[in-house]
């Protein structure tokens, strides 16, 4: 059986849009040019997606979210209905940016995170692979793998696993089971570290 994209007739694609096989672009979603978006991929309705933005495989996002050039999306991550993200730090209307590749500040987001309901996600920033933003959240620096942030600004309130279930450390050996998978995790110089 051979795959095929599914583009919504309302949808808008600019010029040298690059889209990866099987991937889903619903109503009234706006790509800019040079966009590149991977395999397996769903975009929700009324989406807006900036110039030069690079999205991998498999990621989800849902209704009304916006971003911004500056921005990569690594392959599974999730992004909840009206997230934001930013590019520029101080933005003005009476002084615009002049020049897109220094003024516009890079946010890359690695593989498998999830990004919460109307998260804004300030421009600058990394969030490591596996890190869970809660709903409602500003995410204002970088985000460790497996952490679990929320609120405004964004704070670690623990930690989570790979299939997303949070995860109870013992005191003692600093150690965690993921419910859902069994995976063994421990702690490490204030960082999760998957046991393999």
């Amino acid at each position: 059986m051979k795959l095929k994209n599914s583009i919504h007739k309302t949808a808008i694609i600019d010029s040298n849009v690059k889209i990866g096989k099987n991937t889903k672009i619903w109503h009234w979603s706006h790509l800019c040019k040079n966009v590149v978006i991977g395999s397996n991929a769903t975009i929700g309705q009324n989406v807006f997606i900036g110039e030069n933005v690079r999205i991998g495989s498999n990621v989800k996002i849902q209704n009304n979210v916006s971003i911004f050039e500056g921005v990569k999306l690594e392959n599974f991550v999730f992004c909840g209905p009206g997230v934001t993200f930013t590019n520029v730090l101080f933005p003005r209307s009476e002084f615009p940016v002049k020049n897109k590749s220094k003024e516009y500040k890079k946010t890359l987001v690695k593989k498998s995170v999830t990004i919460g309901a109307n998260s804004t996600i300030i421009c600058g920033n990394t969030i490591n692979s596996y890190a869970f933003i809660g709903a409602g959240s500003v995410v204002t620096k970088d985000v460790e793998s497996y952490s679990l942030v929320a609120g405004v600004p964004a704070k670690h309130k623990g930690w989570v696993s790979r299939s997303g279930s949070k995860l109870e450390f013992s005191s003692k050996f600093r150690e965690a089971k993921c419910k859902i998978t069994n995976e063994r995790y421990k702690l490490i110089k204030n960082k999760c570290v998957l046991i393999k």
